[in-house]
């Protein structure tokens, strides 16, 4: 092994092992979806990329993009956004893919504007205001005093107006 691939190898090593010491600390994953910040528990979280091509699914809501295959996978693709009652998202630039849902069993993922990332619990205080959103677990404010949504994957996916995607 070449010298300089050794050292190229050690420097990665220890990025990556500050990387992961930070991830510890950093719980959450920050989005934003339209013009609302959001934030995720990491453990909620599976992989964000930038959004594939799309299948369309006729007969179907607005907000339910269609399917996307992640190496083989296919996962039903939500705009979180348009779901909320925000305009549409577009499917391009800093737009990504969030895929929720693996822990439950379920392949889903959420069509965001833009990832944030990692943010860590001592950022926010919660806020005493209540979002009527039952999938909101709680409202955050950062220490800009952005407002800040915390997003309860379980309840958003068995929600009756996120499983009722098709048309009537």
């Amino acid at each position: 092994m070449a010298r300089g691939s050794l050292r190229e190898f050690q420097e990665h090593l220890a990025r990556r092992l500050a990387e992961s010491m930070t991830a510890e600390r950093r719980g959450l994953l920050g989005f934003q979806c339209g013009n609302e910040n959001w934030v995720i528990e990491l453990a909620e979280a599976g992989e964000i990329l930038p959004p594939p091509a799309l299948a369309e699914v006729p007969l179907t809501r607005l907000w339910y993009r269609g399917l996307a295959n992640v190496r083989g996978t296919l996962y039903s693709v939500v705009d979180l956004a348009q779901f909320c009652g925000q305009p549409p998202i577009v499917a391009a630039g800093r737009a990504r893919l969030l895929l929720v849902g693996a822990r439950l069993g379920i392949h889903c993922a959420l069509l965001v504007s833009a990832s944030s990332g990692l943010r860590s619990h001592e950022d926010f205080e919660t806020d005493p205001n209540a979002d009527g959103r039952p999938w909101v677990a709680r409202r955050l404010r950062d220490l800009q005093g952005r407002i800040w949504h915390q997003l309860d994957v379980a309840r958003l996916l068995a929600h009756p107006d996120f499983l009722d995607a098709g048309l009537h």
